[in-house]
């Protein structure tokens, strides 16, 4: 009988520093995520070494603007200090087109898909126009890149003038369409429908040449569509002009195909997603001083025609130029007041070529 006690007693001391153990276990575990997070939250771990596999980079390839006032910039920014931008940024490999004997054939594939003859007048050694079947629109396509434009002569055809269009997301469908049924429609030319400053649509009306915007669709002639390029990284793909992406069409109120896409660019180069290399960012600062000295290039003036700008938000984002490039780089981006928007480089200096 006292040995059946003694055990009894023993076997409930196993189990309450059984439970015991479980509780420290458990309360150790939590207590060491919690300190790991904490140390790492104090200490991040450092990024790995920036591989700058591709060696000094090109410079980006900014437009020249002509008639900028001279500017004095003022820094005020929302977050009350420049925000933590991140080290390194991955640069992308972009392939350059070239030249081939098929390209003649290839723009006559794209031409004939949009309604156009495919009997080309030549314009110089790699520009091609083409003449539309059966509305007064021309094409003119770039054999080595792809790149083309359509216009359209209104004084035929002014009857466009008094149509509506249709509604933005018909409107891009079309487009869309159109561009997939002519298979040039990447994967990657999805870009965000909002953003601060990029505009995915924007209904115009006629003041003469050029369009002007038109406050709603009832006010329109025509709704331009921008097609942006998506994210990289989480972070946009800005063009030359914020506002205007490098792929756009002008689509009106007609119920004929060949009457709805009547004007546009299409300025596409492919972005090889698996060949890149990382390097090393300027710090915001350091670009905000490079923006200071006039080192920068001012996207978008906005209405600030005297100069004078109060810069609001610093950012990263891709600078998608439009024009045949090596490397599809990140630039930082200052927004200010009245639609202001400039890009500086922001791979370091010293990673630039000579």
């Amino acid at each position: 009988m006292a040995s059946l006690t003694q055990t009894a007693i023993i076997t409930r001391k196993i189990i309450r520093y059984g439970i015991y153990f479980i509780i420290f276990l458990i309360v150790g575990r939590l207590l060491f995520k919690t300190g790991t997070r904490a140390y790492r939250y104090f200490f991040p771990k450092p990024p790995p070494e920036a591989t700058v596999e591709f060696g000094r980079l090109p410079s980006l390839s900014f437009p020249v603007k002509q008639g900028l006032p001279q500017f004095t910039l003022n820094l005020e920014l929302t977050e009350g200090q420049f925000p933590e931008l991140p080290q390194q940024a991955k640069i992308y490999f972009m392939p350059k087109p070239a030249a081939s004997l098929l390209g003649l054939e290839d723009a006559q594939d794209k031409v004939a898909s949009f309604g156009f003859s495919t009997v080309p007048e030549q314009l110089s050694q790699a520009i091609y126009r083409f003449s539309h079947k059966s509305s007064p629109a021309t094409m003119q396509i770039s054999v080595v890149t792809g790149a083309f434009s359509i216009s359209y002569d209104l004084t035929k055809d002014p009857g466009l003038l008094n149509l509506r269009p249709p509604a933005p997301e018909v409107a891009t469908e079309i487009v869309k369409r159109t561009l997939s049924s002519a298979k040039i429609l990447p994967d990657d030319l999805s870009g965000p429908t909002s953003h601060e400053f990029l505009v995915p649509h924007e209904f115009l009306q006629t003041d003469g040449i050029p369009f002007v915007t038109a406050l709603s669709r009832s006010e329109s002639n025509f709704v331009r569509i921008n097609l942006f390029r998506r994210e990289y990284d989480g972070f946009p793909s800005l063009t030359p002009n914020p506002q205007r992406a490098n792929v756009w069409f002008m689509v009106s109120g007609a119920s004929e195909r060949d009457r709805q896409i009547f004007a546009g660019e299409y300025r596409y180069l492919p972005v090889d997603e698996n060949e890149y290399a990382t390097y090393p960012l300027k710090t915001p600062e350091a670009a905000w001083e490079e923006l200071l000295s006039g080192a920068g290039f001012i996207a978008a003036l906005g209405t600030n025609e005297g100069g004078n700008v109060t810069v609001r938000r610093v950012s990263l984002a891709y600078y998608d130029s439009g024009v045949p490039t090596d490397f599809f780089q990140p630039i930082i981006v200052f927004e200010g007041d009245g639609g202001f928007v400039a890009y500086v480089p922001a791979v370091s200096p010293e990673y630039y070529g000579e």
